[in-house]
């Protein structure tokens, strides 16, 4: 099984040389797919100097850079066009998530066991979670299960992993992080079982954070939107 990693990039110079390395490191069939977003912190010539330099070999990277800052979503959705693997999963590219942890999660789909796998941070270890962004975890969690009839622990997971033709099938739409609920509502609404596995290490990063209380709001509304959208 192949494996098309998506790496949404915004102003993130300081960590994306180390998250890359690790990926490369990663014992598994895979190509990398990294949008910047826009970013001003010369994130994004480092990533054209690294591509034009090329990469180890089995290790292949894909390069793509927004002209301004659109949102997450938005990369994510100008990746799905460049991708060529069996299975996709977002990778932040803050080191709030451990790149080591992907192959775990890619158990469950190469012995067919699933569909679709989250990394619940919630069943794992989480160190450094503001109590505020706790309480916002918890509210779209239980949110997502009254309203689709699911179990999960952790909605608003980072660590999303997805056959390619499940994420492709979704009509996605949402521009910011509302991809998180938009990608959960849509597949639990197909009729897909999430399957969620531990997250081992999951480090909070509130330097900078992007993610705001207008960006919980946005969550909750699209949650119940496509509930009840035909």
């Amino acid at each position: 099984m192949k494996l098309s990693i998506i790496v949404p990039i915004y102003n993130e110079r300081t960590t994306i040389q180390k998250v890359l390395d690790s990926l490369a490191d990663l014992p598994v069939d895979k190509e990398v797919v990294v949008v910047d977003d826009g970013s001003t912190d010369g994130s994004r010539q480092y990533l054209e100097e690294r591509a034009a330099a090329g990469e180890p070999a089995g290790h292949r990277l894909k390069f793509i850079a927004h002209a301004r800052n659109r949102g997450k979503g938005a990369a994510i959705l100008t990746a799905l066009s460049h991708v060529e693997g069996d299975a996709v999963i977002i990778q932040d590219a803050d080191l709030e998530y451990d790149p080591a942890e992907i192959p775990a999660l890619l158990a469950p789909l190469a012995d067919g066991r699933a569909q679709v796998v989250y990394g619940s941070r919630f069943l794992g270890s989480i160190q450094g979670m503001w109590w505020s962004h706790w309480l916002a975890n918890r509210i779209l969690t239980v949110t997502t299960n009254l309203l689709y009839g699911a179990s999960l622990t952790d909605e608003a997971t980072g660590y999303k992993l997805f056959r390619r033709e499940v994420l492709e099938d979704l009509g996605l739409t949402c521009q910011r992080f509302e991809f998180c609920p938009e990608v959960t509502a849509k597949v639990l609404k197909k009729g897909h079982t999430i399957v969620e596995i531990p997250i081992r290490s999951y480090v909070a990063r509130h330097l900078d954070k992007k993610i705001t209380w207008t960006d919980g709001f946005a969550a909750f509304w699209v949650l119940v939107r496509e509930r009840f959208r035909p």
